[in-house]
């Protein structure tokens, strides 16, 4: 098989420094207005629909539309690679590598399934991205107290067990560096509790079209890679830091570090 190629958008070394200015203006004063207009209108359209809909079909759908207008706006393209191995009548655990805030666009737009995130319960506290989370059927856990961070997986394990697809990022937060992080064990507690099949998914390109703690969108090309799924039947606790490291591999095998 022949190696992936990097996926890279222009970068300031490759561009004058007029052009590289030209495009951060740009970025600046056109494509993050609309970005906040997007959010505004369908974040709002989401919440009243949250009233006729308890289960977050329609939260979800209004979040493809938010992901599919920032990626059109954007010109971010997203090449998709397997999607045989999504199965959206069945309850799974996508694990997915994590390097920019573009990832949850490329995300909700190219994945064929109603997922769930399991995202740090102080989100769920702040002022409307928090009513969103919650009315949306999004998942908090709480990650800085042990025995707290285990009921809360004990509840995710039940809410997956019950029929929702969720969605991880086992590194825990956005990679600075271009680089795939460790996986944390607690994403894998859940998924042996639940007994359900996780998909990896390798998500390459990203940070290209927008690189973290910046705010520079850029046109570009982007990848979503889906993976076949691992059982986790039989897996005991012991066993999620070795699923852990299977899962990065899985997801390394395809994953191309940003330049």
């Amino acid at each position: 098989m022949v190696s992936p190629q990097p996926i890279a958008a222009p970068t300031p070394r490759r561009e004058t420094r007029a052009r590289y200015l030209l495009s951060y203006a740009r970025s600046l004063l056109f494509t993050n207005l609309l970005i906040y207009f997007y959010t505004a209108v369908c974040g709002t359209i989401s919440l009243l629909g949250s009233v006729f809909d308890a289960r977050g079909r329609w939260q979800h759908a209004c979040a493809r539309t938010w992901s599919w207008l920032i990626l059109k706006t954007s010109g971010i393209r997203v090449r998709v690679e397997g999607l045989e191995n999504v199965r959206p009548d069945k309850a799974t655990i996508y694990c997915v590598n994590h390097q920019s805030a573009m990832d949850i666009p490329v995300l909700f737009v190219s994945l064929p399934a109603q997922f769930r995130f399991v995202a740090k319960r102080s989100l769920f506290n702040m002022p409307f991205m928090g009513w969103h989370l919650t009315r949306s059927g999004h998942i908090p856990v709480d990650r800085d107290r042990p025995r707290e961070a285990m009921k809360s997986m004990k509840m995710v394990a039940k809410e997956i067990r019950e029929g929702k697809s969720v969605l991880f990022f086992p590194e825990g937060h956005r990679s600075r560096d271009g680089k795939l992080l460790p996986f944390k064990a607690g994403s894998f507690y859940i998924a042996i509790l639940s007994g359900v099949p996780i998909v990896p998914i390798t998500i390459n390109g990203t940070p290209n079209v927008l690189k973290p703690d910046t705010y520079h969108v850029r046109a570009g090309q982007t990848e979503m890679i889906v993976h076949p799924a691992i059982s986790t039947e039989g897996l005991k606790l012991k066993d999620a830091e070795n699923l852990a490291e299977q899962v990065r591999g899985i997801i390394a095998s395809r994953f191309v570090p940003a330049v």
